[in-house]
């Protein structure tokens, strides 16, 4: 379904309807925004998919240039297809805002419209500087996603914080292989360990890191092991598995 219609005149407005073209479709996707000159395949009927996409739009989006109503023995043409437009997004309840393009562009004035669009006159519009596009394209796409909240907004920063229990990874700069994991059931070879900061256990067993290991009253768990707090300026001497006595040198 096309969210988005955009409304222009050859001649007053195209080049501004482009860049809002260009501007919605890469925040919503393209599919989303319906312009005639793009979305109109060779070979269709132009006058059943413009009012049909129409239909199909949450919001009609008027692009009024500086000259819009001095075209106005189009507008009083019943078949003039920019009026007719307009019109059928008022029959069929589609919020239409009229977008004024260029800084000489005055709100419209239900004077200078004929009465099937006077209701143009009364409608909130919104300036478009075309000296500052960035700024004025931001802002139509803001008053867009605002007003069909329905649209996937991609430039949104804003994450969902991931559900208990779920595994959520990013990585970034990363020159080489990067592996990342949680749960494991089988094996996992060919592991290279480079610059290690921390303890590495690559066999069976528990691992222990600044902090005793206590198995009953005895500071030590297995064979046996060498335990020390402080600073140790002597040797370590350990021997596991054998016997406890020392022999005789002098055999």
């Amino acid at each position: 379904m096309t969210e988005v219609f955009i409304n222009y005149r050859t001649g007053d407005g195209e080049k501004t309807a482009a860049l809002i073209d260009r501007e919605l479709s890469r925040r919503f996707g393209p599919e989303h925004v319906f312009r005639a000159s793009k979305s109109i395949a060779p070979g269709e009927t132009y006058r059943d998919r413009l009012l049909t996409g129409v239909r199909r739009s949450s919001l009609l989006l008027a692009v009024v240039g500086p000259d819009w109503t001095n075209f106005r023995a189009k507008l009083n043409d019943p078949e003039d297809w920019v009026r007719k437009e307009i019109e059928e997004a008022f029959t069929c309840g589609v919020p239409v805002v009229p977008i004024l393009d260029g800084r000489k562009t005055n709100r419209l004035s239900g004077a200078d419209l004929p009465p099937a669009l006077a209701r143009l006159a009364d409608l909130q519009s919104v300036p478009f500087d075309v000296h500052d596009n960035d700024t004025g394209l931001r802002r139509i796409g803001d008053l867009v996603a605002e007003m069909v909240p329905g649209l996937c907004d991609g430039t949104r920063t804003d994450e969902t914080p991931p559900a208990p229990g779920t595994v959520t990874n990013t990585v970034r700069d990363v020159s080489g292989t990067a592996v990342q994991s949680r749960d494991f059931t089988g094996d996992v070879g060919g592991t290279v360990v480079k610059d290690s900061q921390g303890p590495v256990h690559t066999g069976s067993g528990s691992i222990y890191q600044n902090s005793r290991h206590v198995s009953g009253d005895r500071h030590f768990s297995g064979d046996g092991m060498t335990y020390f707090e402080g600073d140790n300026h002597g040797g370590v001497r350990h021997r596991f598995g054998g016997s406890d006595r020392r022999e005789d040198d002098s055999r």
